[in-house]
């Protein structure tokens, strides 16, 4: 059988599964915004593919971690910036279009499922394009950030990197000590991007929003996420406890494969233009 028989039965058998539900609760993962440009943290066996994010412990008490931080966000931020959907977040647009989707829930923090045109999105990490100052909460664009940097380091606007999850870079080998991180524009304050950093917890409203939105739906389909990070994973376990189908595309294993009623091992991207775009 050759490969584009099966990408064509895997897309059937979505397109199929989609269909027998009213009302559904969509998870997604980097899986999904990959095919944009923007690098996973996990390879296909869910382990890291490189070393773990900053903490937020490190990022607020360790201004030599911040320093490293910042500069490779300044590095790593235009490929986040330059992105743009692909048509996995067309198809999901076009889903929830159809009044199949519930609600949209993303671990990703790139805000591309917005750019898609997709109308009910709980950022469950938050959104990377924006910053919030720590001491006073005023918030500003990530793009505005940018120009301070540039402003402040002109000597780094010629670095370049190997690009790494959510704005990131590979800048193991250059020396931060004298890269200065950008105070709040308002009161000087320490200003982190408006993410949900590893050490931190979901903000519990956000969560209550997406559970309330999981309640009232008749299954659950995860797309391009292996589901190791709790706050996703505990959705799977919730839809499962509560009975409802769940199921899972993407490629390599889960967290979730116990729990699923249905995966399927495959592109999200290729698999969703094909179960939804083409039917359109």
């Amino acid at each position: 059988m050759s490969v584009t028989t099966i990408e064509i039965e895997t897309a059937e058998t979505l397109s199929a599964w989609l269909d027998e539900y009213r009302s559904i609760f969509v998870l997604t993962g980097a899986g999904v915004s990959t095919n944009s440009g923007i690098p996973d943290y996990r390879g296909a066996d869910g382990e890291w593919k490189r070393r773990a994010p900053i903490t937020y412990q490190a990022f607020v008490q360790d201004p030599a971690m911040r320093a490293r931080y910042w500069a490779r966000s300044f590095v790593g931020w235009p490929v986040v910036a330059s992105a743009r959907p692909n048509r996995a977040h067309a198809a999901l647009a076009t889903l929830e279009a159809q009044g199949k989707i519930s609600m949209l829930v993303t671990q990703n923090v790139d805000g591309l499922h917005s750019h898609a045109g997709q109308r009910e999105v709980i950022d469950l990490h938050g959104r990377i394009d924006q910053v919030v100052c720590l001491a006073c909460t005023a918030r500003v664009s990530r793009a505005s950030v940018q120009a301070m940097l540039a402003d402040a380091h002109p000597e780094w606007s010629s670095t370049t990197a190997s690009a790494a999850p959510d704005g990131d870079a590979d800048l193991d080998h250059l020396d931060f000590s004298a890269f200065t991180p950008p105070p709040c524009p308002r009161c000087g304050g320490l200003l982190k991007p408006d993410v949900v950093f590893f050490g931190e917890n979901v903000p519990r409203a956000r969560f209550e929003a997406a559970a309330a939105a999981l309640q009232h739906s008749d299954a659950m389909f995860v797309a391009g996420s292996s589901l190791m990070v709790y706050s996703g994973f505990r959705f799977a376990r919730m839809a499962r406890e509560s009975g409802l189908p769940l199921a899972i595309l993407t490629r390599g294993i889960t967290r979730a494969d116990d729990l699923a009623t249905l995966k399927l091992h495959a592109d999200c991207e290729s698999t969703l233009a094909a179960s939804v775009l083409a039917q359109n």
